[in-house]
């Protein structure tokens, strides 16, 4: 691919690596389409189990390329349409791919990249990395990352961040909820929230995440308890619930867990 390399080892974890370092991994419409179609890929990929999204050289994502902004600017509004609908396409399947996935961020997330780190399930921070909802600076408004980032740090807060466009560090990033850990070496700790990822059943974290994806903060309705009863019922039918209760009652490692040599 031009804009990404793609790394899967023998546990299952793919490194999805934007490669634009030139632009601090700015996208435009090629990474955008190579995104999707490597998301697809291994979300297809039954071996791969988890998804690490980074960033090559000195940031994660300086969020859009201006160029490529400059040229929708100047395109017919069927056209601005469509690009807008490829990159909230991108940005659905990121979040709603059934594989877990983490964004290892550091240096610079800006607007976009903002956006990236918000529809991954699980984000870690350098403890330089500094984060901006910028949109505003160019006169124009985070609206495809908007609802991704609602979702990480909730209506206020989000609000504050995309009018004020300003950065904000990691430390603060951390508090909002927008990533989970911030870490000096930020790849034993992402070794260690992978390690936990692993000892579970990959079904079942598919199956979390489609779920979850249906339940909203808010009242327990019947139907809200019919859901989440049907999902239950089913699933520990399943033969990975079956190795996993008999795991447990063995004391042994269930067949997903990786062998320690």
């Amino acid at each position: 691919m031009e804009t990404l390399h793609i790394a899967v080892d023998q546990r299952g974890v793919a490194r999805l690596t934007m490669t634009r370092p030139e632009v601090f991994n700015a996208f435009n419409e090629t990474m955008i389409d190579e995104m999707a179609q490597a998301l697809g890929r291994l979300t297809a990929d039954p071996h791969v189990r988890i998804i690490v999204l980074a960033g090559a050289g000195k940031a994660f994502s300086a969020g859009a390329d201006l160029q490529w902004m400059k040229r929708a600017a100047e395109a017919t509004q069927e056209a601005n349409l469509e690009d807008a609908r490829r990159f909230a396409g991108m940005l659905q399947a990121l979040a709603d791919c059934p594989t877990p996935t983490l964004a290892r961020v550091h240096g610079l997330a800006l607007g976009g990249g903002v956006g990236l780190a918000a529809a991954c399930d699980i984000a870690l921070a350098t403890p330089d990395a500094k984060f901006a909802v910028s949109e505003a600076r160019f006169g124009i408004l985070p609206a495809v990352i908007g609802p991704y980032v609602i979702n990480a740090v909730g209506p206020r807060q989000a609000r504050r961040l995309a009018l004020t466009a300003s950065r904000i560090p990691a430390s603060e990033a951390l508090a909002l909820g927008l990533v989970q850990e911030v870490a000096e070496d930020i790849d034993t700790a992402l070794e260690r929230w992978i390690a936990e990822l692993l000892l579970n059943g990959p079904g079942a974290l598919g199956e979390i995440k489609a779920l979850f994806a249906q339940l909203e903060v808010g009242p327990i309705t019947p139907a809200v308890r019919e859901l989440t009863a049907q999902t239950i019922a089913r699933v520990r039918m399943g033969q990975e619930a079956r190795e996993g209760f008999a795991a447990f009652l063995a004391k042994r490692p269930a067949a997903w867990v990786p062998h320690q040599d």
